[in-house]
């Protein structure tokens, strides 16, 4: 017996198994290439490293008060805009104060580069970050070496950020001062490192002796004038194969009692004991 009419149930659409309706998923923001903020912007527009085209978007304010020497280099396009149209530009929490821009990523030189760089006078400390990954971090290492004079930093490719966005707004302009490379293999970086004359220091809290003690026992400053000190991630600290190769480890005394300081903090401690309490 036939079914009576008006009651066959309708075939759903194509693709779509209910009457429920559809979403379309918002897109995620790419703010890939992106800077902002005062310092982070004017240090990016003196960089002669950077190639490209640079797009630099300034409030009404910015574009009176910004100085002409700024820009003028041929590839940078300039655009006025009011702060709430910058705002959209960049993620919704960045203090931009008036200022971003869009370039290429700052991609470093080789290690190669980076040694012969350094090799030129005075006394040389590089820094290595053996998988510290976050950007805030990373940006406020980038700040203490820039402060302390470091000759160059060295990071893992596969386990660092760019050097953009949160990262560099923290280091307020510092990426494009202080020389970095990014290696495959940090252990080889190590070797390397050692065949040019650099005695390397991995900070350890199992280390034999405190930062201080060990530079002085190793002539920091007269005898040795070539130093790698080498950070890990907070929490995991440096990896045993990467601290094998460091010819020493040592330990930042923290007569409190306390296990463990951020790494940025242990990285300006560091910096402090090597190039500024001599």
């Amino acid at each position: 017996m036939d079914k009576p009419k008006g009651h066959a149930a309708k075939p759903a659409p194509e693709g779509r198994r209910d009457n429920k309706p559809q979403f379309k998923q918002k897109p995620k923001a790419n703010y890939d290439g992106w800077l902002w903020g005062a310092h982070a912007v004017e240090a990016a527009l003196k960089n002669s490293a950077r190639q490209g085209l640079i797009r630099l978007f300034l409030s009404e304010e910015r574009t009176k008060s910004a100085p002409p020497a700024l820009f003028k280099r041929q590839e940078i396009k300039i655009s006025t805009l009011p702060m709430s149209e910058i705002s959209r530009l960049v993620p919704p929490d960045a203090v931009h104060q008036g200022m971003a821009l869009h370039a290429p990523v700052l991609e470093g030189e080789s290690l190669d580069d980076l040694i012969e760089r350094d090799a030129r006078n005075g006394l040389h400390v590089i820094l290595m970050l053996d998988q510290v990954t976050d950007p805030q971090n990373i940006g406020a290492i980038f700040r203490s070496a820039a402060a302390f004079g470091v000759k160059g930093l060295i990071m893992q490719d596969r386990h660092s950020p760019p050097l953009q966005g949160v990262l560099a707004k923290t280091a307020v302009g510092a990426v494009d001062v202080v020389p970095f490379a990014r290696v495959t293999n940090l252990s080889r970086a190590l070797e390397t490192l050692s065949e040019n004359g650099y005695v390397s220091i991995g900070l350890a809290g199992e280390g034999e002796f405190n930062l201080h003690e060990l530079l002085a026992q190793q002539g920091w400053g007269e005898s040795l004038k070539k130093l790698v000190l080498v950070l890990g991630a907070e929490g995991e600290g440096i990896r045993r194969l990467v601290a094998e190769h460091c010819d020493h480890l040592a330990r930042i005394p923290m007569p409190g009692g306390f296990e463990s300081l951020n790494v940025s903090h242990a990285a300006s401690i560091s910096l402090y004991e090597s190039c500024a309490r001599r």
